[in-house]
């Protein structure tokens, strides 16, 4: 989905930053619109169905929130549980990892409800 070319500028800050600086770092595997959405549900919910994920995530494309998935699941944040039966069953759950940014998550909306 990332269309910039490897060597411009751009490519080359994003990438010496999130190399070196935690909270770059942090911004490129939880940020963008949708992420922390799905982190939330999953943190307080435990595991969800993907149909009940975009039932919760208003306003979502099916492509964004597969986009989304991958990406936390890239990331190692989000594990994909795929169950062998007809209909297919496919859960998602955080891994440690992602259980990891409890504390983080539960502070920024604490930030955001008092300065909102």
């Amino acid at each position: 989905m990332n269309n910039r070319k490897e060597n411009s500028t751009n490519m080359i800050n994003e990438s010496y930053w999130k190399d070196h600086c935690g909270i770059a770092f942090t911004l490129s595997a939880i940020g963008g619109r949708w992420k922390i959405n799905i982190l939330s549900y999953l943190l307080h919910e435990g595991k969800l169905r993907y149909s009940e994920l975009r039932k919760r995530l208003v306003g979502i494309s099916e492509r964004m929130l597969i986009a989304k998935l991958k990406e936390l699941e890239q990331d190692k944040l989000v594990n994909r549980i795929v169950y062998q039966q007809v209909p297919p069953k496919v859960e998602y759950e955080l891994t440690a990892l992602g259980r990891s940014l409890e504390k983080i998550l539960i502070l920024m909306d604490e930030w955001g409800e008092t300065n909102m």
